[in-house]
């Protein structure tokens, strides 16, 4: 009996960097997208309509490019996976201007489409101003960073299930927090429809409140991992 050995071609070195580019513009796509056509159809998709386009378009994205680059599609999840040291600075900087070239190119898609009605979808202080939405973007990007951290680089958690877990909490933040600030948690789902509609207000709390609450998560995460336990070599799936 001859049993035939197919030999897998391997990935090519782009493939993560495509599938982070790819990966960014469907979120910001759909996501900012939804608010930008919410307010062109006089409030047809609706708040939950707009958290769950943000919430599902993650965890598609996690389903589709997971396996290929980890699918952080947000440059607050790469440069905490950086600072933990899972994977390299070369590598973290490639991300993150794939990743603010994908989300511009999705605000482009976005006006293009629709026009300028709901500014593609730009993130800015709407409740209690920029202090609120600095604290709201720290607090929400914490817990988001923590959930990936959880379910998508511990050996004892159910990896599988990772995309709905995370999806189903950047559903959760868009929807239930979104009117404060939009929920960002991710500078590329602010930077890419700020530059398509030019919309800057305190556009600085939209870096600075994801960076630092996901640098926070994983300080805090990795205070909880099992001791000498080796970090896992597969992939290190993320999201929004």
């Amino acid at each position: 009996m001859t049993i035939a050995r197919t030999m897998l071609k391997p990935q090519p070195r782009f493939a993560p960097y495509v599938a982070e580019f790819l990966g960014t513009f469907a979120l910001v796509f759909a996501g900012p997208g939804s608010v930008a056509v919410n307010a062109v159809s006089d409030g047809a998709v609706s708040g939950v309509g707009i958290g769950l386009s943000f919430g599902l378009i993650v965890m598609a994205m996690i389903f589709a490019l997971g396996h290929i680059s980890g699918c952080h599609i947000n440059p607050a999840v790469t440069i905490a996976f950086a600072a933990l040291r899972r994977i390299t600075p070369r590598v973290a900087v490639a991300y993150v201007v794939v990743q603010l070239a994908g989300a511009v190119l999705a605000g482009l898609a976005i006006v293009a489409i629709v026009g300028d009605a709901g500014d593609a979808g730009a993130t800015a202080p709407r409740i209690g101003g920029a202090d609120a939405a600095l604290w709201s973007e720290l607090i929400l990007t914490f817990f988001l960073m923590f959930v990936i951290l959880g379910v998508a680089t511990d050996h004892r958690a159910q990896g599988p299930f990772a995309g709905v877990a995370i999806g189903g909490y950047v559903a959760f933040a868009a929807t239930g927090w979104g009117p404060v600030a939009n929920a960002s948690m991710n500078p590329a789902r602010s930077f890419g429809p700020a530059v398509a509609a030019n919309v800057w207000d305190s556009h600085w709390v939209f870096w600075v409140g994801p960076i630092a609450g996901a640098l926070l998560a994983a300080l805090v995460y990795e205070l909880l991992r099992e001791p000498h336990t080796p970090l896992p070599g597969g992939s290190n799936t993320a999201s929004q």
